[in-house]
């Protein structure tokens, strides 16, 4: 986010694809030796409806990439495709999420939305973005907020 826009990335959407089969598209090799059975199995995300065909890595820790921003803390996002090539042998980040492209807005755009309520807000925790299953990383984050989904309406009124 700068005051040229914002950009986010969706974490709890998993698509059609394996990271295996990612890596293999873009031509890198999970070594025999080094094949990680659930790093192969791990799914990849649609980060977003902006740039689908581009790739995104959020990942822990930051570590020395060649197009990363650090982003909270420990976390990163990285674009290039070196950290896909360390991943593969076995010597990545210890956290990843891999996803396709992302979520964007325009200057202002994003201030103004959230002036309307039209978002909730929280704090990122690790523990939701890279540990969770994906059919629960919406309910947690909701949790740190004190808010329990199944309290909530599922129609908007005016009062």
């Amino acid at each position: 986010h700068n005051e040229q826009g914002a950009m986010g990335i969706v974490i709890n959407r998993p698509i059609d694809m394996t990271l295996e089969a990612l890596l293999e598209q873009i031509s890198i090799d999970l070594p025999p030796k080094q094949v990680n059975k659930q790093l192969g199995a791990a799914a990849v995300h649609f980060g977003g409806p902006v740039q689908t065909d581009r790739g995104f890595v959020l990942h822990q820790p930051v570590g020395q990439w060649q197009s990363t921003i650090a982003i909270n803390g420990d976390t990163a996002l990285t674009t290039s495709k070196d950290v896909l090539e360390a991943t593969a042998r076995g010597e990545g980040p210890d956290k990843i999420l891999v996803s396709l492209g992302y979520a964007g807005w325009q200057a202002g755009q994003l201030e103004q939305e959230l002036a309307q309520n039209a978002w909730l807000t929280v704090q990122a925790q690790g523990g939701v973005i890279f540990d969770m299953p994906d059919g629960q990383k919406h309910e947690a984050a909701m949790g740190l907020l004190g808010v329990n989904l199944a309290s909530l309406a599922d129609v908007a009124g005016h009062a």
